[in-house]
């Protein structure tokens, strides 16, 4: 299939997912998600946003605060972001796929120029076989450090890139409804028509390893909307979630194209 054919996927992948949930980067996730992607790349074009270098570095290092202050998370990013795409690159080339590094700050967005400059550089990277992986320049900037999680990036990059689908992986299975939640049997919205109905569903609850929590990912998803793009919140710590979730094997929350504020 030619590559112009292939829809483009914008995976959003957070700490929690890479962790699963633990206090180390689980190799054994990244080889899932490369596996995935393997299976997928006739269909579908990947461009990744990830998280987890401060997760990364914090298995290898401990630094003064080690993470409590924002110059140390910044250190630890940097330190991090090597080992983090490391592990990437070691388990996509065991499948014969190669993957590249694309450190990004919201500040680029601004710009009509680096805009252009960012497009024309994953253009190039997706055109000739090689799997984008971008996270924020978090050595000199810190939106996500504090605030999202990458989630917004992921929209914002999804936008800016013309993805055909937003996914975004979590640790449950998409938006669970207020009250299922209160009742303790957490029940998913499937499909909605409405960011309000989402923005009314959700609690601001934080990860333990990320920043972000359901209603950043709702931000996110307002983003993505604006641009008439599908998005999928899924649950990143099952084995195949993109696979199950392109076959309809699985539960998650969809966010048509066509939803209203």
């Amino acid at each position: 299939m030619n590559a112009k054919t292939k829809k483009r996927i914008v995976l959003k992948i957070g700490s929690n997912t890479l962790t699963k949930e633990t206090n180390h980067i689980s190799r054994g996730k990244i080889e899932d998600i490369a596996n995935q992607v393997a299976s997928l790349k006739d269909e579908y074009e990947f461009i990744i946003v990830s998280s987890g270098a401060i997760a990364a570095a914090k298995q290898f290092v401990q630094l003064e605060g080690n993470g409590k202050e924002i110059n140390v998370k910044q250190a630890l990013a940097s330190i991090g972001q090597l080992h983090l795409m490391r592990i990437y690159q070691e388990n996509f080339r065991e499948l014969g796929l190669y993957v590249s590094q694309c450190l990004l700050s919201y500040s680029d967005f601004k710009s009509e120029s680096t805009r252009e400059n960012i497009v024309n550089t994953i253009n190039i990277l997706c055109e000739n076989d090689y799997i984008p992986i971008i996270n924020e320049n978090d050595t000199v900037a810190t939106d996500e450090i504090q605030f999202g999680d990458n989630d917004k990036l992921a929209a914002m990059s999804a936008v800016l890139l013309k993805a055909d689908l937003l996914v975004i992986a979590t640790n449950t299975n998409g938006i669970y409804t207020r009250n299922s939640i209160e009742q303790n049997q957490p029940k998913t919205i499937t499909s909605v028509n409405s960011v309000e109905q989402l923005l009314n569903e959700v609690a601001d609850g934080k990860s333990s390893h990320g920043t972000g929590g359901m209603l950043s990912k709702v931000e996110a998803v307002k983003i993505a909307n604006s641009a008439n793009i599908e998005t999928w919140i899924l649950n990143g710590l099952e084995d195949d979630f993109i696979v199950r979730a392109v076959n309809g094997s699985s539960i998650f929350t969809k966010i048509e194209k066509t939803v209203t504020y």
